[in-house]
């Protein structure tokens, strides 16, 4: 079978700065996948030179069996980006915007198909309006809209539910999860990790323009399986019999550890009473795929 999308050791460089080291891996035919990574990782970068939109120093880019750059017409309309940024003509209604990229692609009567997208993205009561009235969330629908006018087989979603609400996030999850389900490849890169986990089969990660993670999904979440213990104290003084439990500092300083299994709750119980030290807050819960990204994303 025919990859999706065929990434071969892909190196970019801006001057000094190493955006893309190195870079090798397949997602497969119909696939639900993850590209994740703090900001800088890469993935944006890596997404420019799959689109055409930059040129990578070496290595090999295909989308469907097709070239990036030595069969990039074919390679392209096998494609569909959803950026980051809101990108859109304001002088244009939905509507017009839709017809001319689907012009772009020398698709002439795309009526129907128009149709049944807005649809699906709760656009028809907003089909005449002009771009430059619609909200955020409303201007991020377009752009999916936008990114389906050619049918693409392979469709890359760059953060696409930045800044919306969650009755939005959610309409897009029940979407994208209905064109996967029709054969459609889908790429998704967010910094909400819930949806990754929720929707993707297999998850790569990028750490300093370098491939740091690449398996399935619940491999992931068994390789740094585990229980997460979120405790405050009152004196907030950690005793040093507790340092190889300790997984992090959280944000507000409260304690994170990691826990093999549930009768290690007493232990660290137990060394805070020894030192005369009173819990103030405590939370269990089990790893997901936060955990696993900032596990990754620590590692040497």
């Amino acid at each position: 079978m025919t990859a999706a999308l065929e990434i071969k050791n892909i190196n970019k460089h801006y001057g000094s700065f190493n955006a893309l080291s190195d870079v090798s891996l397949n997602v497969r035919e119909g696939e639900f996948f993850a590209l994740l990574g703090p900001n800088g990782a890469g993935k944006t970068t890596l997404i420019s030179i799959l689109a055409g939109l930059c040129v990578a120093d070496s290595g090999s880019t295909a989308v469907m069996g097709k070239d990036v750059s030595s069969d990039y017409l074919e390679a392209r309309k096998k494609l569909g980006v959803v950026p980051q940024e809101l990108v859109y003509d304001p002088f244009f209604t939905v509507r017009e915007m839709l017809t001319i990229q689907s012009g772009y692609f020398g698709i002439r009567g795309n009526t129907d198909w128009i149709e049944e997208v807005t649809s699906g993205l709760g656009l028809q009561d907003k089909m005449d309006e002009n771009m430059r009235t619609l909200s955020g969330g409303m201007k991020r629908r377009v752009l999916v809209a936008q990114a389906l006018m050619h049918k693409p087989p392979v469709i890359i979603l760059d953060e696409p539910t930045a800044g919306v609400d969650v009755e939005l996030r959610r309409g897009l999850w029940k979407f994208m999860k209905n064109l996967n389900s029709q054969g459609h490849t889908i790429v998704l890169t967010t910094h909400y990790l819930e949806e990754a986990e929720v929707l993707c089969e297999r998850v790569g990660m990028l750490k300093n323009g370098r491939l740091a993670a690449l398996d399935t999904t619940q491999n992931l979440l068994k390789r740094f399986s585990g229980i997460r213990l979120v405790l405050r104290t009152k004196k907030m003084v950690l005793p040093s019999a507790l340092n190889e439990y300790l997984l992090e500092v959280a944000a507000d300083g409260e304690w994170v550890f990691r826990l093999s299994d549930y009768s290690e709750v007493e232990v660290i119980l137990r060394e805070l009473r020894r030192v005369e030290d009173e819990v103030i807050s405590m939370v269990l819960r089990e790893a997901d795929l936060e955990d696993v990204f900032f596990s990754v994303i620590k590692e040497d």
